[in-house]
């Protein structure tokens, strides 16, 4: 499995194949594969995507001249995590697919595509890493879930195979819960790239304008942040819900019963984002669990103060009183008194913002994220 020519950094190229579940939706997880791929591909190097079905993800892709492979069987669980039978085909054609491409190394990314890649890529004999976005066992993920997910992954956290966490929160979680040895996992924070100063916001704006990005899963708990402002009717504000999924529905029904329905604005999924940002003057995100939201970090690039849920690696980017405020997993009513803050001054508004797009540009770059990402593939090769 030798490298196959050089880049355009003039180091030897590097030939990866990446694998994750769902092509189907473009989250964090399908963002950060598109984005890394493609900066791979700019320095001359090699990678390919296998994912589970078409999609989306695989229009992007193909968009980017990413060369990607449906895999018919790698599925996401609608409900019980583990499909023996299905898993199993999935297993087999992962394993061929890898046998076909020769990678010098495998990159996996979601629980499901972690766990097959890591052991098809094991029986190969070809160095893999695991990237966890987000433990699926985490506080907040449904007991009997999180107990599945739990054994899983101690299973695979057996083979010689690094991990990548996206915080310091779910590196301390694996290791409280005897996942992944500690010598073999590395936190490298989330970054996405940077936009033009026109796509900054201007949060000490009136009347503010609220937006949360995210889709409309239990994971996201938009009915969360829709009650806590249904305690702020006395203030001037409105709010954009950008995100499309099996819960919409419901938030639109919530929304008219709490009487938001002419404050709240569902604008399904967009591939204009970071231009809804820069209209907006706070960042909202009300998440049961997380690994370290994207969302989060493309709010602090457009400058926007941020009002969060304090979950998983959430505090590594919201810095509490600085950038934004903190509340408890599903408490409305902590929400809505640091949003009642924010709405009610717009001076603290643009210097919370001001100081998010520093913390941004200090942690959060895309490319701080690619340097750190490609010098751990390097380190991993090495030592195998």
């Amino acid at each position: 499995m030798g490298r196959r020519r050089w880049g355009h950094s003039g180091v030897e190229a590097l030939k990866i194949v990446f694998l994750l579940t769902r092509a189907d939706v473009v989250g964090g997880v399908q963002v950060h594969v598109r984005d890394l791929c493609s900066a791979l591909l700019a320095d001359g190097h090699l990678p390919t995507v296998l994912v589970g079905g078409t999609g989306p993800f695989t229009d992007e892709l193909g968009n980017k001249r990413v060369p990607t492979i449906s895999l018919r069987h790698l599925r996401r669980p609608l409900r019980f995590p583990i499909r023996p039978v299905r898993d199993g085909l999935a297993l087999r054609e992962i394993g061929h697919a890898l046998r076909r491409l020769n990678p010098d190394i495998v990159s996996t990314h979601s629980a499901k595509a972690g766990w097959l890649g890591r052991i098809a890529a094991h029986r190969l004999g070809i160095p893999v890493l695991f990237t966890a976005h987000g433990w699926a066992f985490t506080q907040g993920v449904a007991p009997l879930a999180a107990a599945v997910y739990r054994v899983a992954e101690r299973a695979v956290g057996t083979l010689p195979a690094h991990v990548i966490t996206v915080s310091d929160f779910d590196r301390e979680l694996a290791i409280r819960q005897r996942v992944v040895a500690p010598d073999r996992m590395v936190t490298v924070h989330n970054g996405v790239c940077d936009v033009p100063d026109s796509l900054r916001a201007s949060p000490g704006v009136d009347p503010p304008e609220l937006i949360s990005v995210a889709r409309f899963e239990r994971q996201k708990d938009q009915p969360t942040l829709l009650r806590a402002l249904a305690h702020l009717h006395d203030q001037p504000w409105s709010l954009t819900l950008v995100g499309e999924g099996p819960k919409l529905a419901e938030g639109r029904k919530l929304a008219h019963s709490l009487g938001l329905s002419d404050r709240v604005a569902f604008i399904g999924a967009r591939y204009d984002v970071a231009e809804c940002l820069a209209r907006a003057q706070v960042f909202a995100l009300a998440s049961r669990w997380e690994g370290l939201p994207r969302s989060i970090i493309e709010a602090m690039r457009a400058g926007l103060p941020a009002v969060a849920t304090d979950v998983g690696g959430v505090r590594e980017a919201v810095s509490e009183g600085e950038t934004g405020y903190l509340a408890p997993r599903g408490d409305e009513h902590s929400m809505g008194e640091r949003l009642r803050q924010l709405i009610e001054d717009p001076a603290l508004r643009a210097s919370m913002g001001q100081r998010a797009r520093v913390r941004y540009e200090e942690g959060f770059t895309f490319a701080r994220m690619y340097e750190r990402t490609l010098a751990l593939y390097h380190a991993v090769l090495g030592e195998s």
